[in-house]
This record gives structure tokens, C-alpha cells and sequence, in this order.
């Protein structure tokens, strides 16, 4: 009986410690995030606001960031907005919904941060056929267990994609 306490104990545990990140107040970034551009987890809201998808993204390692539905206008602006995210990003499921799962912020000056957090350089060329810019994920709606603002996720797949539509 101990025994099965003891194991139900644990599993409740690691399933806090899992989900703690993704809870209101883990990061005050991502509660933001998450307010401001809630109105993406459906991912028609996102087409009617001009974002348009590109194939989803794995990582070399394991991971990936998912489908990303990118808004053209606001990649050229160069503003940084936390409810105008230059990309939404969607993880795509076995049924064949897409889950929201992050957005992205890029920015081709910098040294770029949104709130205080600093963005990634990334130089050309690169696989996206950009010139060089500063990006942020914020993983707002899924746990990163790599941390709140990595590029790849490893609880993120791009098994179930299928080519994109708009």
C-alpha cells in the first residue's frame, strides 16, 4: 500500500514539475506572450491577420520548432510588438489540427530584446534564406523543457505535417 502511495506521490510530482513551466507566473514574459496573442489558438485567426505558413521545422538533434505562419508585412517592419509576432507556430497533430504552441519575434537590427529578454543572432546564410537577423521564441502554450525562449523544442514534432495550406 506504501508502495503505491510512494508511486502516486512521484507521478504527481513529475507531472507538476512538467507542467509548472507553462503555468501563469513560471515566466512573466510568456504570461504576456500568452495574453496578448491568445486569440492565435486557432489558427484562422492567424490566416485572417495576413500570416501565411512555411514547412514545418525540425531541429539536426531531435526537436523541432513546428509550423511557422509567418505575417510578411510585420517581418519587413522591423518593429518589435508583442501582439504582432512576426511568426505563430503551430505543432501539428495526428488528427490533423494544428496546436499552438509558440511565436516568434525577428527583427533584422539589433542586438534586438522584447521586455528585457535578448534575442539569438543568427547569420547568413541560414537555412531560411534571410540575411542575417535576431530572433525570439517565446514557448508560451507548450513547455520547453530546453528553456522558456530555445529555438527547438524537444517535445515538439513535425511527424504529423503534411504540406502546408493557406
Amino acid at each position: 500500500m506504501a508502495a503505491a502511495v510512494l508511486s502516486v506521490c512521484t507521478t504527481l510530482a513529475q507531472a507538476h514539475q512538467e507542467a509548472a513551466p507553462s503555468m501563469p507566473g513560471a515566466s512573466p514574459l510568456a504570461d504576456k506572450v500568452r495574453a496578448a496573442n491568445s486569440r492565435f489558438l486557432d489558427v484562422k485567426a492567424a490566416m485572417a491577420e495576413g500570416y501565411a505558413p512555411i514547412p514545418c521545422a525540425s531541429g539536426i538533434t531531435g526537436g523541432a520548432m513546428g509550423i511557422h505562419y509567418v505575417n510578411g508585412d510585420y517581418l519587413k517592419d522591423d518593429k518589435i510588438d508583442i501582439a504582432r509576432p512576426e511568426a505563430v507556430m503551430y505543432e501539428p497533430m495526428a488528427d490533423g489540427t494544428l496546436k499552438l504552441v509558440a511565436v516568434e519575434y525577428i527583427a533584422s537590427k539589433g542586438p534586438a530584446s522584447l521586455d528585457g529578454q535578448l534575442f539569438n543572432f543568427n547569420s547568413a546564410p541560414n537555412r531560411y534564406g534571410l540575411g542575417p537577423f535576431y530572433e525570439l521564441h517565446v514557448w508560451a502554450w507548450k513547455v520547453n523543457p530546453t528553456g522558456t525562449f530555445a529555438d527547438m523544442n524537444p517535445k515538439v514534432s513535425c511527424e504529423h505535417a503534411t504540406a502546408p495550406t493557406q
